[in-house]
Formats: structure tokens, C-alpha cells, sequence
């Protein structure tokens, strides 16, 4: 097995561009819900054969949020079950303003080597109308602080194409990011989701987003800029200095199974998908009457295949013509599309792996649906 991945559902706030599962009202019962969790770890045992995980990786939600017992509970739940002596990576997400010296060792003690921190802008103006919980000055201290720590493989969030940011202060704040040294940063435009608060603000005509013209010269200073700091992007939205690639993430784009745990969390076993329900009270009532709140998709020979696809085509690795093949035999207009990617520089081949093309990546979705089997 590649991996497990746990969903924290809780945050502190709720930030208007968000639409994840989460609550803010959790002091009452985030007991039950690690107990939950490792109950469904249990559950979870005859999901995979292999005991032995590669990593394991704690997301929401704010799993910085959890208390030094909840961590205690959950790892060593997850060492009566599993080999995780080894683990290649062990990530937690964390937002900035739970980032201080108890909280770090803490998880320098459980076995965390790895922080991924919800930066989201360097700029207090846009931290405003996100709705954050932290300032930038709270982003450049925390950071420095786990670097002291002996935190070494840290990865920042951040985001684009957001509301009055034009290119000079995007490019501004990834030089801010290439300053501070750290060996990985994730990078997402802004996507203004149905029923959130940003939504509600941007139908208004109170916040303005930029055209396509600036968010694809922002995408291409965000490769630029990062490149020149020596962080590679080897997926659409991840940049990372060389050996610094996210393990537990690529498995997913690279079409490995995983374990997932938590409410809303997704797992995938090669053949099949399952997701949790996305309700907190019901997981965890569900799980204390010893069923698993899931529901299941048994993929098709040419879900795998289209699956394969857009995943392979975000990343600097490409698709292998010759696993793709063997998911489903190549369409007539599969070929005759892949064809025409390769006249026109939209695609690169080596041998039997395609990928796309620096310039063609901002699409990189649509050109991959483009060779879907219907």
C-alpha cells in the first residue's frame, strides 16, 4: 500500500473561498471523532493485504488543531496495525498560527518530517477578505521558527488569481517565497466555488476576479520565478527543489492505491473508489454502530484509462503509453487526437511516454479530456 491519508475535519474559521468538509464547532467532540477515526482503522484492516506504508499524511480541515493526546491515540493506533517504523513521509498540514515550539515537538516526536503550511498570500489584504486566521507576519515567523526546529522538508500553499492581485505583487510575493528557502510550494488559482461566502461577494461585484489574459501571466510567473529559486514543477501546481517531490501526492497522480480514514475522505485500491460521507455526526455514529459510512465505485476498464490521463498529463512524468494501453486498447479518435497534439507542440513523446509541453500546461485538463475514451 502507498499510503494513508486521514481527514481532519475542523478548522477554525471558515474561509470564504472553502467549500471542504470541516467545522468550527468542534471543541465539544474532536474526543469522539479521534476515537472514530481509529475505530474506522480498524475497520479499514482487510481493505489492503500489505500492512507496510510508505506515508501517511494528515489532512482537512486544520489537523494542526489536534491536541498532543489526540496525536498520541491516532499513531499509536496506527502502529498496532501497521508498519509505519519506516515511513518515507509524514506530512500534517498546519496553519500558520498553530505553528509554535509545543506544537513542533510534539510532532517532531510522533515521527512528522514533513510541514505543509496554508500560507495562501503573503499579503494581510487578501488574508482579510479569505477570512484567515493568521496575518503574514504570523507566515514568515512560523516558517523560520520550524526551520530552526529542524523542520528541513517544508512545503507553503499559495494561491493566484485572486481578487485585486495584479502581476507585479504575485511576482513580489513568490520572490518572498524563494527567500525563505523552503524545498516545496504548492500554488492553486483561485476557483470561486457554489455556496461560499467569496461566491456570494464576487456575484455582488464586491470582489472582482482578474481575466484569464492576467491569470495565465500570473501561472507563467509563478513557473518562471520559482525556477529561478531552483524548485521545479513537476505537477501543474507543485514545485519542488530537486528530491523534494511530494511522495504521498504523486502516488496519487502515478495511479497507486491508498487508505484513506475520516469523514469525506476518499481511498482507492487500484480496481475500486470509496468515499466517507461528508457529515460528522453521522461518520461518527455510523463508525460507533460498527459500519462504514462509504459509498463505493468499481471503476471501468475505461475509467482507469481516462483516469490515467488527466492525472499523468499534470505531472512532468507524462502518461506510459504502454500501462495506458493496458487499462483499455487505444480508440481510433485516441490516436488520431494524440497525433494531433504531437504535430502541433501540444505534445512531447520519448519512447513509449507523452507529456505535455511547458506551454501547454495552464490547459493541461482540457487537452487530457480531449483524449478520454468516450
Amino acid at each position: 500500500m502507498a499510503g494513508i491519508y486521514v481527514h481532519i475535519p475542523f478548522c477554525k474559521k471558515k474561509c470564504s473561498y472553502c467549500d471542504f468538509h470541516f467545522s468550527t464547532n468542534y471543541k465539544s467532540y474532536h474526543v469522539q471523532m479521534v476515537d472514530a477515526l481509529c475505530s474506522e482503522i480498524d475497520m479499514r484492516l482487510k481493505y489492503f493485504a500489505s500492512k507496510e506504508v510508505h506515508t501517511l499524511y494528515f489532512g482537512g480541515g486544520t489537523p494542526s488543531l489536534l491536541q498532543a493526546d489526540d496525536w498520541l491515540k491516532l499513531v499509536e493506533t496506527f502502529q498496532r496495525y501497521f508498519i509505519i517504523e519506516e515511513l518515507k513521509e509524514f506530512t500534517i498540514e498546519a496553519n500558520p498560527d498553530d505553528i509554535n515550539n509545543e506544537n513542533l515537538n510534539i510532532w517532531r516526536q510522533i515521527g512528522v518530517n514533513r510541514l505543509s503550511i496554508g500560507v495562501q498570500s503573503f499579503r494581510n489584504e487578501d488574508l482579510v477578505w479569505m477570512n484567515r486566521a493568521h496575518v503574514a507576519e504570523d507566515s514568515l515567523n512560523c516558517i523560520e521558527l520550524a526551520q530552526n526546529q529542524g523542520f528541513t522538508n517544508i512545503s507553503i500553499d499559495l494561491m493566484y488569481g485572486l481578487p485585486n492581485q495584479n502581476l507585479e505583487n504575485w511576482v513580489a510575493q513568490l520572490h518572498q517565497a524563494g527567500r525563505l528557502k523552503v524545498p516545496h510550494v504548492s500554488a492553486y488559482c483561485l476557483t470561486v466555488e457554489e455556496r461560499t461566502a467569496l461566491k456570494k461577494r464576487v456575484d455582488l461585484g464586491d470582489l472582482v476576479i482578474p481575466d484569464d489574459e492576467l491569470v495565465e501571466q500570473q501561472f507563467n510567473a509563478l513557473v518562471d520565478v520559482l525556477a529561478s529559486f531552483g524548485l521545479e514543477q513537476y505537477e501543474i501546481s507543485n514545485f519542488a527543489l530537486k528530491g523534494c517531490e511530494a511522495i504521498h501526492n504523486s502516488n496519487y497522480w502515478l495511479g497507486a492505491s491508498y487508505l484513506a480514514i475520516g469523514p469525506s475522505a476518499h481511498g482507492y485500491d487500484g480496481t475500486s473508489r470509496y468515499w466517507n460521507i461528508s457529515n460528522n455526526r453521522e461518520y461518527i455514529n455510523a463508525i460507533s454502530s460498527g459500519k462504514l459510512p462509504q459509498t463505493t465505485e468499481h471503476l471501468s476498464p475505461k475509467d482507469k484509462f481516462n483516469e490515467l490521463i488527466l492525472t499523468g498529463l499534470r505531472t512532468k512524468w507524462g502518461v506510459d503509453l504502454n500501462e495506458l494501453e493496458k487499462t483499455h486498447a487505444f480508440s481510433d479518435s485516441f490516436v488520431v487526437q494524440l497525433n494531433a497534439y504531437l504535430v502541433s507542440g501540444i505534445v512531447e513523446r520519448n519512447g513509449h511516454k507523452i507529456r505535455l509541453m511547458p506551454s501547454a500546461r495552464i490547459k493541461a485538463d482540457y487537452y487530457a479530456s480531449q483524449l478520454f475514451l468516450d
